[in-house]
């Protein structure tokens, strides 16, 4: 039997750090790992989707984000509860599905590192679309709308694809000069007479599979 105030103790000290290892509140409340793991799961606390799991805080604590992430001093933590939880969240919502790219940016992890979970996640379906894998809901209606989204998206985007010798100068460019922005690119091709603007490039690139983290492209993802 823990004493209340002695778990009451703990429990101030557990705000005031934010987040614990389970090992922290079994010396606060001087009790055995399985003991305090119960008393984790009668707190209702989160547990962390990065570092094995390792990593608890209190309910009361995250300040979550639009996605229902909270990341503090390198520790993710989901509303939606564990890794497979979130990843399947943010599919279902999402407008188109998602890349594997792409879910590693929303959640801050690799691709590499949770690549081989995705093909069998439940509520998740993989789908080969232009060589790339494309994760969509489970929900047929769902991945319907998701599917005609992408499919729209990818016709805008092909057709905003400049023509061949103006493509080629683009690429020729951005392989003299891979660290540019688009404008300094599009800036470039003007003084040589090529009127190619920022959209198209950032197209030309994204069709080829080539796009980079560009400060371009960090201005439009923040």
């Amino acid at each position: 039997m823990i004493n209340p105030d002695v778990e009451r103790d703990a429990m101030t000290t557990f705000r005031r750090k934010r987040i614990m290892t389970v090992v922290e509140p079994a010396v606060l409340l001087s009790c055995s790992i399985p003991t305090v793991r119960k008393r984790l799961r009668s707190w209702a606390t989160f547990t962390s989707y990065n570092r094995n799991a390792g990593y608890y805080t209190l309910p009361e604590v995250p300040s979550f984000d639009e996605l229902g992430l909270w990341k503090y001093k390198g520790v993710f933590f989901s509303r939606h509860g564990n890794f497979t939880r979130t990843v399947q969240y943010l599919v279902r919502q999402s407008d188109m599905g998602l890349e594997a790219g792409e879910i590693g940016r929303l959640v801050g992890l690799p691709a590499r590192s949770f690549m081989s979970q995705l093909p069998v996640m439940p509520e998740v379906v993989r789908e080969k679309q232009e060589g790339r894998f494309v994760y969509f809901s489970a929900e047929p209606q769902r991945a319907g709308r998701q599917k005609q989204l992408r499919e729209e998206a990818v016709s805008r985007r092909v057709s905003e694809i400049p023509a061949d010798a103006e493509a080629i100068a683009i690429l020729v460019d951005r392989m003299k000069h891979p660290d540019s922005s688009y404008e300094q690119t599009a800036q470039r091709l003007r003084r040589r007479g090529a009127a190619v603007g920022v959209a198209a490039i950032g197209a030309l690139l994204a069709y080829h599979g080539v796009e980079k983290k560009t400060p371009d492209m960090r201005r439009r993802r923040h």
